[in-house]
């Protein structure tokens, strides 16, 4: 994409070089484990003697500290230098858990509630020529009404539950931008009717001579342009693709065998002179249901997804580099997959980037809380609608998943009021984005949901086809359950013809001396791990009825030994006998 710089933190809203810089790096670092660090001013005063590579947090060995024992809080610190100030100046966070403070040249200038969200300060006002301190202060907890995802809330892993992640944990960059800039542009495609929308956010007075132009090419070829006035800090417009004359082969489509992405040019000008510049790119793709199938571009979907927790050995939540998102992408792919369940985590945006570019399908899931009440709800929804906003544009994203096995919503299944708000982030979900499908609640107990999801770790292949061939009815009538001992439906919803996933099987283990599990029996060599992964993947594909599934899991992580993939990527099974299952085609024995 003509947009794409190296190591660009947002991949789909970039500016020219040299309008920001990249501040991970070496930072001074200090624990505060009594919390004295902000009566003690240390915004002004710093106390000055660890070092800390970011953006990794402390807990992992690639920060340089490896600490994993609990901190709730801790700080940062480190020095920027800034020429005469012609421009705006911000600082955007790509994430920090969970409360984040910031002090410029010992000026408070902000704060932030959340983990997975970028998150932005404007501190131009608050800087000088030359040198000047950046000082953080992070405070996290074990609250399990904080949205946390996979990370634990007791002193050790258990089950499913890894090392915590405290403080920043992506990369933390300055942007300078003019006085009057684009803020942002929502990007929708509309592939029926042959065009594009558009809305931007200015940060500029209306009128006096501003105008907006956005320009469209694809590959060297240019498509279509429009300009519009800024009337409004918000302005809707709209882009034809398919204008007589305007490109002979129609529109290129978005799908994973052939991710087509067009380039779009941004720019605002005043008394016709370009002040500001974006570039960014979209896709023509069109998501949807049709009774019980999903339809990408009108076609029927079959979804051959993976579990991807995006955990690395050395550095936990954060990705090594760009180079291993790529890896992880091109791994997947390697083994047959079409798409990810990115589990429990919103992944650095360039792992978006990447899969919008090589056609991999991406579920976008939010980071669970485990206990229900007010707090839980406020922070859970405001977290997740940063997300879905800040997310919106990439085309790879095809489904929402905000909640995950009635975590966070304990008792859904008959209270409510936790149903009221699962029903209520279904909404508003679709009150921002209402083209994409949205699952409430990924794998049983399901409220309002526009795909119904089942978790069902069988060994046999030959139990999951009669479970899912012959009783699917009565699964999804509640009459019975499947594997667990939850069912389809929390009380008072019913089936109402939604396509049907299979979204956890699998996780098998070897039986390798490791302590750590998998789901059922462990295995004890290649040839009883093939039979078994090709057994149920089959049997899954067989039912006719279920459109699609969910393998757990990419790769080991932590205590979790049950990856295609162990904790360094290494291949357990040669990814060619993985793909040739994956994508064998079979007949279909039953239908819904």
């Amino acid at each position: 994409m003509k947009c794409y710089q190296p190591q660009y933190p947002r991949p789909q809203f970039v500016r020219d070089k040299n309008s920001w810089e990249n501040l991970n790096g070496s930072w001074d670092f200090a624990f505060d484990d009594k919390n004295e660090g902000t009566g003690a001013a240390w915004f002004r005063s710093f106390p000055l003697g660890k070092k800390i590579r970011l953006p990794f947090t402390p807990e992992t060995p690639a920060s340089g500290i490896g600490d994993p024992s609990r901190h709730d809080v801790v700080w940062y610190r480190r020095e920027i230098a800034v020429a005469a100030k012609k421009r705006r100046v911000l600082i955007h966070f790509e994430g920090c858990d969970y409360n984040t403070r910031l002090w410029v040249n010992g000026i408070f200038a902000g704060s932030h509630d959340g983990a997975y969200a970028r998150f932005t300060f404007d501190i131009g006002s608050l800087l000088k020529d030359g040198q000047n301190e950046i000082v953080v202060r992070a405070e996290d907890s074990f609250d399990t009404a904080q949205p946390r995802g996979k990370q634990r809330w007791k002193g050790e892993n258990f089950d499913c539950w890894y090392v915590q992640t405290t403080g920043i944990w992506k990369t933390v960059w300055l942007e300078f931008v003019p006085e009057k800039h684009i803020d942002s542009v929502k990007i929708t495609p509309l592939l029926r009717e042959e065009k594009v929308g558009l809305e931007f956010l200015v940060d500029a007075p209306c009128g006096s001579g501003l105008e907006l132009a956005a320009e469209i090419s694809f590959g060297d070829t240019k498509i279509a342009s429009v300009s519009v006035p800024v009337s409004a800090r918000r302005v809707k417009t709209g882009v034809n693709l398919s204008a007589p004359g305007v490109y002979e082969w129609g529109i290129f489509t978005w799908t994973p065998a052939h991710p087509h992405l067009y380039d779009i040019v941004f720019r605002l000008l005043e008394n016709g002179k370009v002040i500001d510049e974006v570039r960014s790119y979209f896709g023509m793709r069109e998501i949807r249901i049709d009774g019980s199938n999903v339809l990408l571009n009108g076609t029927p979907l079959y979804q051959r997804l993976i579990l991807d927790q995006g955990y690395w050995k050395e550095s936990h939540l954060t990705p090594p580099d760009e180079e291993a998102l790529v890896k992880d992408i091109d791994g997947i792919m390697a083994m047959g997959y079409n798409g990810v369940r990115k589990h429990q985590k919103t992944e650095d945006e360039k792992f978006l980037y990447w899969a919008d570019v090589k056609g991999l399908l991406v579920w976008s899931e939010m980071a669970a809380s485990y206990t229900y009440g007010d707090d839980a709800v406020t922070m859970f929804t405001r977290e997740w609608m940063e997300i879905v906003r800040q997310n919106y544009n990439h085309p790879s994203i095809i489904t929402w998943t905000p909640f995950n096995e009635s975590w966070g919503v304990p008792k859904i299944k008959t209270d409510r009021q936790q149903q009221h708000f699962t029903e209520a982030v279904y909404h508003l979900t679709k009150s921002y984005d209402k083209y994409r499908p949205v699952i409430v609640n990924d794998g049983w107990e399901h409220t309002v949901s526009d795909i119904i999801t089942l978790h069902d770790y069988e060994e046999k292949g030959e139990d999951f086809l009669e479970r899912y061939g012959e009783y699917l009815e009565e699964i999804l009538d509640n009459l019975i359950y499947h594997s667990t001992t939850r069912s389809a439906f929390a009380d008072g919803f019913t089936y109402r013809g939604q396509p049907v996933l299979i979204s956890e099987f699998g996780g098998i283990a070897f039986n390798n001396g490791d302590p750590g599990w998998g789901y059922g029996n462990k295995v004890n060599t290649k040839e009883e791990f093939i039979r078994r992964f090709d057994a149920i993947t089959t049997a899954i594909k067989k039912t006719g009825a279920v459109c699609g599934y969910c393998y757990t899991q990419v790769t080991d992580v932590q205590q979790e030994i049950n990856g295609l993939m162990d904790a360094d990527r290494n291949f357990k099974i040669e990814p060619g006998i993985l793909k040739e299952i994956n994508e064998r085609k079979v007949s279909s024995l039953y239908r819904l």
